[in-house]
């Protein structure tokens, strides 16, 4: 099979808009809407080829760059290996030098457009933050697991699973959805007997049970689906899926499951290189972990009390 080697940039304008470009029609997957950039020439570092494409494509001067993340995509004749840069400083105004065609997108708008699967997977990591906290999964009337949601929702968590092992009333999820929606956060639900049409969500979080029963993914666009994954199999297959990001468990030793054997480290890594959709690591986390985390190419971190 044959490999490829690739870099794109990711330019924003003051308006917090992404500059994306149309795939010509005689290239591979013409028609298709990508960031700019394109294959790394032998010799060439990740950063030298970034620069000399966008200076090619869309007649700019990079003056400051940095690596955001790195992604691998297998098509049925190629594989993809691409380096993804955040393009900080640069000179001159975009324009399609090579007559494709670009546009500034908002980044919520971006699913309206015909993307590449490495565009999908960088949108969703540009989309979630690197902290997801999971509720308690019982007493949830009670003042104190109450206490602890109003203390997550002040504190900068911009994701939430409401996780019970028992159907929670109606009522009870408008109410925490309405206030997460108030301060900017998404919610998603975790709990028994989904049908993915429940209202007062942004999303779902599934088990990894649930995951392996489904053969497709089971909610529309706007909607995000996350999945509980164990090792890099069960990682793939919620990819597969259509899952939004996984989380990878459990990567160190826990207090509430001391007989698990945990992943460690390295076997985590393996699941984010191997995967294009943001993964987040669970389990033994702390938040002095974060920066770890980041470094080996993870979304972030996950837990009930990591945070």
């Amino acid at each position: 099979m044959q490999i490829i080697k690739a870099v794109v940039g990711v330019l924003r304008n003051d308006k917090d808009q992404l500059l994306i470009s149309k795939r010509q029609k005689y290239q591979f997957k013409g028609g298709y809407w990508e960031l700019p950039g394109g294959k790394i020439k032998i010799g060439e570092s990740g950063e030298q080829a970034i620069v000399r494409e966008l200076g090619e494509e869309l007649g700019i001067v990079v003056n400051s760059l940095s690596l955001r993340q790195t992604m691998q995509h297998t098509y049925s004749d190629r594989k993809i290996k691409l380096n993804i840069y955040n393009i900080n400083r640069y000179q001159n105004a975009p324009q399609g030098v090579e007559g494709q065609q670009i546009a500034w997108v908002r980044l919520q708008d971006l699913y309206n457009y015909p993307l590449l699967p490495t565009m999908r997977a960088f949108i969703n990591g540009a989309v979630l933050p690197n902290k997801y906290w999971i509720t308690p999964a019982t007493n949830h009337q009670s003042s104190t697991w109450q206490a602890k949601f109003e203390e997550k929702i002040t504190q900068g968590i911009e994701l939430i699973q409401l996780r019970s092992k028992v159907p929670l009333d109606t009522t009870f999820i408008k109410e925490l959805n309405d206030k997460c929606e108030r301060h900017n956060l998404k919610l998603l639900l975790n709990t028994p007997d989904k049908t993915f049409k429940e209202p007062y969500c942004a999303g779902w979080h599934i088990t990894t049970n649930e995951m392996l029963k489904l053969k497709k993914r089971p909610i529309t666009k706007g909607k995000l689906l996350g999945a509980s994954t164990h090792n890099l199999n069960e990682a793939l297959v919620a990819q597969v899926m259509g899952a939004d990001f996984v989380v990878i468990s459990p990567v160190q030793t826990t207090s509430t499951h001391p007989n698990i054997i945990p992943l460690g480290w390295e076997a985590a890594q393996k699941v984010v290189d191997k995967l294009n959709i943001p993964t987040y690591f669970l389990g033994g986390m702390r938040l002095e972990d974060l920066p770890k985390t980041l470094q080996l190419g993870a979304q972030g971190i996950a837990g009930v009390s990591a945070f």
